[in-house]
């Protein structure tokens, strides 16, 4: 994975970790769909999205707008993912099940030649409702070109 030996998830808190293991996906992601390792960089964008909604339902801050949120919604993506649409956090606008659904096809198989754009716009729009984009470059370890 992208954030391999490049921080302590641990030693960052659970705000901090999640948001920088997002932000690496991110970064490793792109750079995989680039290199047209499709498959790869669906799972990793998947790992980026579940890492940015750890991060925002960990933070105090965000408390209020999960109230609703059951301690086990928590531990589902799926679930959590709900909630935060029902909570105003993320709309309705990207198709989460479609990206679930891709995920696991990525998964299983290689996906050359894939459209993938619907997917950088959609989790683009989710990641920034999460505090997760924009993010400075710089403020990233740099990346280990041998990480796959």
């Amino acid at each position: 994975m992208p954030h391999a030996g490049l921080m302590g998830d641990r030693d960052r808190g659970p705000v901090e970790g999640p948001l920088m293991r997002a932000r690496l996906h991110v970064r490793g992601a792109k750079r995989r769909l680039r290199q047209g390792k499709i498959a790869a960089g669906i799972v990793t964008l998947y790992d980026a999205l579940e890492a940015a909604m750890d991060s925002y339902a960990a933070d105090d801050a965000h408390r209020a707008a999960l109230l609703q949120v059951r301690p086990e919604d928590l531990k589902s993506t799926r679930r959590l993912y709900r909630a935060l649409v029902s909570a105003g956090v993320l709309d309705k606008s990207f198709d989460f099940d479609a990206f679930d659904g891709l995920t696991d096809r990525a998964l299983n198989e290689e996906l050359p030649g894939y459209d993938y754009a619907w997917v950088l716009t959609g989790l683009e729009d989710a990641l920034t409702r999460l505090g997760v984009l924009p993010f400075q470059e710089s403020s990233l370890p740099p990346e280990d070109p041998e990480t796959y």
